[in-house]
């Protein structure tokens, strides 16, 4: 941003300034991206528009936990392989933050209701078969028992025979109650569902109680390693008390989240979240609250026809994808995959320290897989159960790419407000102080005078201050060139009116 003046202060440090623009906050989110809803394919794109038209809400909001049900279809049961060598899991981290009223819940629901319609009817399907395993193992059991009861020492062939029961009775399992999604889980229970799953859940939750648990409501210690895990596809294993230990060779864990701007805050507190890479697996979605703006009148109900269309393809990849033993392979298109080296050689030097993501490496650096993975579910999401048999095409990675880049921008806007920006909270301390003091103007060596051991050295406020005035809140003054010797004069910075003291406003 460009501030602007119509006269600026003279050396003589008069001060006539007139400012035209009101300083940019530093937690603005102002002009982030809308979601681009016409890159998903039309019968996902046709769904989240019409939700979004008839709850008033921003189809940002529909548009993200439609992402998260398409990852709790495929997670675990598809392999993005961009080329040899290179994979990617089809599973997303996605978290979306809107205030209280906004009808979070509401879009929830509705968007997630056929995973839960099919969780139910694979519950329904499989009840025959748990209860006869229990039946069947209960009975092995109870003759192990007698057998047991009947066995003596002064007869080997009794002591075989309670042998050979109990290690029938032993080997007999009893499958587990098919469970595609939950609520909120503690780690430890989230990594034995994994496991008794075969290493696919999702975490679907219209608020972010799930956060809290992580940071340690209940146990008191931050605990995030299975999120870690489940995310990248890792092995996982837990031992069981007086048993042996059990694992999957790959976890997959989908987080679909809807939550408060504040969990965002409470996300970034959690000790070692970002350091060990849980702040940088999220997709964020920061949408424009319609609250005040919304027209319940004019709010036009969910087309029968898109509604029946979105439940029956959801139905069909949530089954479809459930049902397969091992993950199939979505095979990038040499297309898709030449598009992928650009997106990878355009973003690397963007990472170097200072440079426009140097500040969130620990996200930017996953931001080509996270584009594959969008690919991914886009690809299913256009050839449903026959995804397996097509390449990603150019096309649905240029789709992919659009999603990536809404939420690149949200990312850079959400590590603003989680204040993972080192040179944003230099700015912060800074504007504090001059709110704080009101000054008419001031150099670097007044900042330094009353923050030596928050900068250390003049040179290290300068970052901080080009912030300041990019956002309107203080104009740069340079004094007139010296000509004889000495040390070059410093500059001056004179606050935005609205930070003067009232008498000394121009």
């Amino acid at each position: 941003m460009t501030t602007h003046l119509h006269a600026v202060p003279d050396t003589a440090g008069q001060h006539a300034a007139r400012w035209e623009d009101a300083p940019i906050p530093l937690d603005s989110v102002r002009d982030l991206p809308a979601f681009p809803v016409d890159a998903l394919p039309g019968w996902l794109a046709d769904m989240v528009g019409a939700v979004a038209e008839f709850t008033q809400t921003p189809a940002d909001l529909a548009g993200s936990v439609a992402l998260a049900a398409m990852s709790t279809a495929i997670g675990g049961r598809a392999s993005i392989r961009i080329r040899r060598g290179y994979s990617e899991p089809a599973n997303l981290f996605l978290i979306a933050a809107l205030p209280p009223g906004a009808r979070k819940s509401e879009v929830f629901r509705v968007m997630t209701a056929p995973v839960y319609a099919v969780e139910q009817h694979l519950i329904e399907q499989a009840m025959p078969k748990i209860e006869a395993a229990q039946l069947a193992k209960r009975i092995a059991e109870r003759e192990a028992r007698d057998a047991e009861e009947k066995a003596s020492s002064d007869d080997p062939a009794t002591i075989d025979g309670a042998t050979n029961a109990a290690l029938h009775a032993q080997s007999l399992s009893v499958p587990p109650k098919p469970k595609l999604a939950v609520n909120n889980i503690t780690p430890e229970k989230a990594t034995a569902r994994l496991i008794e799953q075969g290493g696919r859940l999702a975490v679907l939750a219209p608020e972010g109680g799930i956060i809290s648990i992580i940071a340690g409501r209940y146990s008191g210690t931050p605990n995030f390693d299975v999120f870690l895990s489940g995310h990248a596809g890792e092995p996982l294993d837990v031992e069981r008390q007086g048993r042996d230990e059990i694992r999957v060779d790959a976890a997959h864990l989908t987080l679909g989240l809807v939550v408060q701007p504040i969990v965002l805050k409470n996300l970034a507190g959690i000790t070692d979240a970002r350091d060990k890479g849980l702040l940088g697996r999220f997709l964020y979605s920061l949408p424009t609250s319609t609250l005040g703006f919304r027209e319940t009148r004019a709010a036009a109900p969910i087309p029968d026809e898109v509604a029946t269309a979105y439940d029956t393809r959801v139905r069909t990849l949530v089954h479809h994808y459930a049902g397969l033993s091992k993950p199939v392979p979505f095979v990038f298109s040499n297309d898709a995959n030449e598009a992928m080296y650009e997106l990878q050689a355009e973003i690397e030097p963007h990472l170097r320290p200072g440079a426009a993501y140097g500040h969130m490496t620990d996200w930017a650096g996953k931001y080509p897989g996270a584009v594959a993975r969008l690919a991914g579910n886009l690809h299913a999401a256009r050839h449903l159960d026959t995804a397996g048999e097509h390449e990603i095409t150019g096309e649905t990675f240029a789709a992919a790419r659009r999603l990536g880049e809404y939420f690149l921008a949200h990312a850079l806007a959400t590590y603003d407000h989680m204040g993972t920006d080192a040179t944003l909270d230099d700015a912060r301390t800074i504007l504090a102080w001059i709110e704080r003091t009101r000054p008419t103007c001031f150099t670097r060596r007044d900042i330094l005078n009353n923050h030596r051991r928050h900068f250390g050295t003049a040179a290290a406020i300068d970052p901080a201050l080009s912030v300041l005035e990019d956002c309107g809140h203080i104009v740069r003054v340079d004094p007139p060139a010296r000509t004889g010797p000495g040390r070059k004069p410093s500059p001056t910075y004179w606050p935005h009116p609205t930070y003067r003291a009232p008498d000394d406003r121009p």
